[in-house]
This record gives structure tokens, sequence and C-alpha cells, in this order.
């Protein structure tokens, strides 16, 4: 067991670099079903349809400005948005390893 002091220095300790070489993989839920077609126009992200009604959009996004564009065309489409999340190199693997079995 870490004692308090240990714990606290723990917490501090900065979240390693991303690879700056590779782009960051996010995940994009909206409520709304995305036919295939519409990869393009969300730049080559993987189109997920959910059983609940949402759609996952994954892949890699290059920085934040590609983020927020991809987040502007959420909204043009007028489909509410669930939620945002930055994978991990291994969380992405294991995405992309559930897609392929699903086909």
């Amino acid at each position: 067991m870490l004692s308090e002091h240990q714990e606290k220095e723990r917490s501090n300790k900065p979240e390693p670099e991303p690879d700056a070489n590779r782009p960051t993989v996010y995940q994009i839920r909206v409520k709304s079903h995305l036919g295939s077609d519409w990869t393009d126009w969300f730049n080559g992200l993987t189109i997920t349809p959910e059983e609940n009604g949402d759609t996952l959009l994954t892949g890699p996004v290059i920085d934040q400005a590609a983020l927020h564009g991809l987040l502007r065309k959420v909204r043009d489409l007028g489909m509410p948005l669930v939620s945002v999340n930055c994978l991990k190199t291994d969380q992405a693997d294991l995405s992309n390893t559930h897609e392929e079995k699903s086909k």
C-alpha cells in the first residue's frame, strides 16, 4: 500500500507524451445512425452503427484542429454529440479487432 505522500507524488506525474509521429485515435459517439457512405466526409473514420441507435466514428485524427473540424461536421448534420474519447494505442487496436470480427 502506498503512503499518502507516495500516492500524491504518483498522481502528480504527467501522463506519458503521445508519440508525435502518430496521430491520436479518437472515438466520437453521436445519437443517430450513419451509413458507411459518410466515411469520406468524415475524413476516413470508421463508421460503426450501434444497436442502441448511436454511431461510433473511430480513427486517427492528426491534431486538435482536425478534431474540431470533425466535431463541426457533426454539428452541421444536426446530430446530438454523445461523447468524444481519446483512445490509448491498445484500445485502438482492440477497436480494430472488434471491427474486423463484426464484418
